[in-house]
């Protein structure tokens, strides 16, 4: 079983791509963040074509979040349960459900923006819920993973100069101690292999060449449950989606499992 997870920065933008991606690496499950459209908008008939049902929480042109599975969606729930909202609006950042034999979150964690930020402290609250949420799962016999974008570094390796970052957002003591958080419930890091460099980073900015230049960021992470991890037989970073005209500014995080 394949399974994936892509900050595709706007799925209508992007779904040539995605759809062309699908079918040559036969992914069975996509973990899709950063829709950009709202549920009417996203582009389920395209993606039934090609065999893949889609289960989608979006509602307008900013966040927004998806799974897309050709191995089945069940017990859909949209959203994050006991999650906090911003400025009095719940945001379209989580959805899970049962794909096959695997349970998935499609995670869309929120910036931070600066240090001093509400949106920083909100991006902490959503963190903690996160971990209650999938806590019962992920101490559970299932393989469980949650996949996404969760806009944390988990250690200075997986940031291209950490220098850079000193005093932001993405790399703090307290975003990465609710990651740690996360983990305590039972999750690891499922850490790709790199296919070029050292490290496997997911995202590079679309300025200031950071791509060629390979100053990238790992923040597009999968955290499975023990029988999740045991049933991983490979896991990369597909850099060449993050090639050419139209390319999202993340690349997709594959994992391919024994289950």
């Amino acid at each position: 079983m394949r399974i994936a997870t892509w900050n595709v920065n706007s799925i209508t933008a992007r779904i040539p791509r995605v759809l062309a991606w699908l079918e040559s690496t036969g992914t069975d499950v996509l973990c899709v963040q950063e829709t950009k459209c709202s549920a009417e908008q996203f582009p389920a008939d395209e993606l039934r074509e090609l065999g893949y049902e889609s289960a989608v929480h979006a509602t307008g042109r900013w966040n927004g979040v998806a799974l897309i599975s050709r191995v089945g969606l069940e017990d859909v729930v949209t959203g994050l349960p006991g999650g906090p909202g911003y400025e009095g609006t719940e945001e379209p950042r989580a959805i899970s459900a049962t794909c096959g034999p695997v349970r998935v979150w499609s995670v869309y964690v929120p910036n931070g923006r600066e240090v001093d930020h509400a949106h920083y402290t909100y991006k902490l609250q959503w963190l903690a819920a996160l971990k209650e949420a999938a806590a019962a799962d992920a101490a559970g016999a299932r393989p469980f993973a949650v996949l996404g974008d969760f806009n944390v570094a988990p250690v200075d390796e997986d940031v291209w100069d950490p220098s850079l970052f000193e005093g932001a957002t993405h790399v703090t003591p307290a975003e990465r101690a609710a990651l740690a958080a996360l983990r305590e419930t039972g999750l690891s890091d499922v850490m790709p292999r790199p296919l070029k460099y050292d490290r496997p980073y997911t995202f590079w900015d679309y300025r200031q060449l950071a791509f060629p230049k390979n100053r990238g960021m790992r923040i597009d992470l999968v955290y499975g449950n023990e029988p999740f991890a045991a049933a991983v037989k490979d896991s990369y970073v597909d850099r060449e989606e993050r090639k050419g005209k139209g390319a999202s500014d993340h690349a997709p995080v594959v994992v391919d499992l024994d289950v």
